[in-house]
């Protein structure tokens, strides 16, 4: 797959459901889009996956240091 933003791929997952939705396609056109409909949503997944890891909040210590602490949501 050529690279792609995050949000490019996300509209065009967004299209492929609305399009599977309405129900007007073949049966071959279905099957098409619903393979690249799961491909946009790997692709997805992965990105922000990816972010997820990337993210990281800077603490100050009481000392004045700094320490790295990975992100995690309050309700993990």
């Amino acid at each position: 797959m050529a690279v792609e933003k995050f949000e490019t791929a996300l509209k065009k997952l967004e299209d492929i459901v609305k399009k599977l939705e309405e129900g007007e396609l073949s049966l071959d056109d279905s099957l098409k889009a619903f393979e690249e409909g799961v491909k946009m949503a790997s692709f997805c997944t992965k990105k922000l996956d990816e972010a997820e890891k990337k993210v990281e909040l800077l603490l100050k210590k009481k000392d004045g240091s700094f320490v790295k602490e990975a992100f995690r949501l309050d309700d993990e």
